[in-house]
């Protein structure tokens, strides 16, 4: 009898999981690009944050000058987010305690371990959080003001029809030009304030969508190390 419980639980949490997945605007991710079921294309960009306290005021007032020059360039819109996660370090503290057991000197090897140990115990006792800044680029060809009966119908029936893909794939072709010059113009404008920014490539997006969307399950289960090749592949399929 448990295997049949184990198989029913198993098959109800697969439902769930698909039941959820249906009403996430994301559709599918692909060539570095977050592809929207309603037909728009979004980019990623990871920004390094800079300590601005630190700046003497004739550098805080260029970067002020200079991130103002650069908003008012801008013909698109763009979205900012600040995201916060508790920091994981449980990768950091087995290589320690690793090194520390291959230890042959007594007193390395003690106060290596009792290191790990320090970092293990403040990691349970505060809650550590770090911070990552991304600004998100999009691009919209079809996207229009929906009726209020066309929402109604998109609300009651959320999955992807094959018409919708195939839309999304005609306008993925023309619209990723586009978004990569927005890209390389965003990235410009902030490099020019002094500000290191990186486009997040299909893996990172795929796994800060699983973080974000599975914030304690993602802490204790990792995104497999083939993740992108098995999502390349289905989405040949």
């Amino acid at each position: 009898m448990t295997p049949k419980i184990t198989d029913s639980v198993r098959r109800r949490k697969k439902n769930e999981s698909a039941t959820t997945q249906r009403f996430l605007p994301v559709a599918e991710i692909r060539n570095n690009t977050i592809l929207l079921k309603n037909g728009g294309i979004r980019a990623v960009i990871q920004v390094e944050a800079l300590n601005f306290n630190l700046k003497s005021e004739l550098e805080q007032q260029a970067i002020i000058s200079g991130y103002g020059s650069f908003v008012n360039t801008l013909s698109f819109p763009l979205q900012i987010i600040i995201r916060s996660s508790k920091t994981n370090v449980d990768e950091y503290i087995d290589r320690v305690k690793a090194i520390g057991n291959k230890q042959e000197n007594a007193l390395l090897k003690n106060q290596t371990l009792t290191y790990a140990a320090f970092l293990q115990k403040l990691i349970e006792m505060a809650d550590i959080m770090q911070k990552r800044f991304y600004v998100v680029v999009p691009v919209d060809h079809s996207v229009r003001h929906k009726t209020v009966i066309e929402q109604f119908f998109d609300w009651i029936h959320p999955d992807d029809a094959a018409s919708k893909v195939s839309a999304r794939n005609h306008e993925f072709t023309h619209g990723h030009v586009q978004l990569n010059e927005r890209v390389e113009l965003i990235s410009s404008g902030l490099s020019n304030i002094g500000l290191h920014c990186k486009r997040l490539p299909t893996r990172d997006l795929i796994a800060l969508m699983y973080q974000t969307y599975n914030p304690k399950t993602s802490q204790t289960q990792k995104m497999p190390a083939d993740m992108e090749q098995l999502h390349m592949e289905k989405t040949a399929l």
